[in-house]
């Protein structure tokens, strides 16, 4: 699913002419927000249910460069989620489709008046389930990877 469309902004570019690699990272962080925004903890949405999300760890794989000026959009999909936790799969395209990044991130929710792990509010749940799932079998092949040398 679909969750954000942006662009190569000129302060994103680095010395060697393409986006900077934490640029890659403040992609996946606005697609984080929109995903927020979709199930209903907007700034009016964590307010209401005192309540917001925190990322606990992300796994972000290059894997072609981005351009000034280049359209970009990210769609996510759901590996895997509980009562507070969402394992979500971001991808970054470019224009024409081709995969540029992808970013596996574990996600808290957390109630904000304590700052502890509380489970979703029923109405943010809700929208959740109406996610995208990706089915064990079915995980992006750039899903589940670890980081190390190929002996």
């Amino acid at each position: 699913m679909q969750i954000l469309e942006t662009r190569v902004a000129p302060a994103w570019v680095d010395y060697n002419g393409h986006m900077n690699d934490a640029e890659y990272a403040r992609v996946f962080s606005l697609a984080v927000e929109a995903l927020m925004e979709r199930i209903g903890l907007d700034a009016v949405g964590r307010e209401r249910h005192g309540y917001t999300i925190y990322t606990l760890e992300t796994h972000l794989c290059y894997r072609r460069e981005a351009h000034e000026g280049q359209p970009l959009r990210v769609a996510v999909t759901l590996l895997d989620r509980d009562a507070k936790r969402l394992h979500a799969f971001f991808e970054l395209y470019d224009e024409e489709g081709n995969l540029l990044a992808t970013s596996e991130q574990m996600l808290m929710g957390m109630t904000r008046e304590s700052g502890r792990p509380g489970a979703f509010p029923a109405p943010v749940a809700e929208a959740i389930a109406a996610l995208p799932h990706a089915n064990r079998d079915d995980w992006p092949a750039l899903a589940g990877r670890t980081i190390g040398i190929r002996r």
